[in-house]
């Protein structure tokens, strides 16, 4: 049974820092390529960061260029986003997703809310 299992989401003050891991489950985790979504009530749900399966690749939306940072440790079956200088527009629920040709899956997601 394939899963992927967000955790770290919590409240975080504007400027802070928090670490999301994705433990997946199931499926051959060096073989896909994952990445970090994120969605907010009303608004469609948007790519974050993606990383290749090999982890030499990554890619981020504009908006957190230069303030997260992708990784993957393929022993462990984990990806992780690394969230630094964190903004109120950041706040949304975080989904991990793994892809690999026709496969998609998709993790519960976890909260990640930036206040003060």
């Amino acid at each position: 049974q394939v899963q992927l299992v967000e955790s770290g989401g919590c409240l975080v003050q504007p400027g802070g820092s928090l670490r999301l891991s994705c433990q997946a489950s199931g499926f051959i985790f060096y073989y896909f390529a994952m990445s970090w979504y994120r969605q907010v009530p009303g608004k469609e749900r948007e790519l974050v960061a993606f990383i290749d399966s090999t982890g030499r690749r990554s890619n981020y939306a504009d908006s957190v260029k230069g303030r997260f940072t992708i990784s993957r440790d393929n022993v462990k079956k984990t990806v992780y986003l690394q969230m630094n200088s964190l903004k109120p527009e950041d706040t949304a629920m975080y989904y991990c997703n793994a892809w690999r040709s026709q496969e998609n899956y998709w993790g519960q997601g976890t909260q990640v809310t930036v206040s003060s």
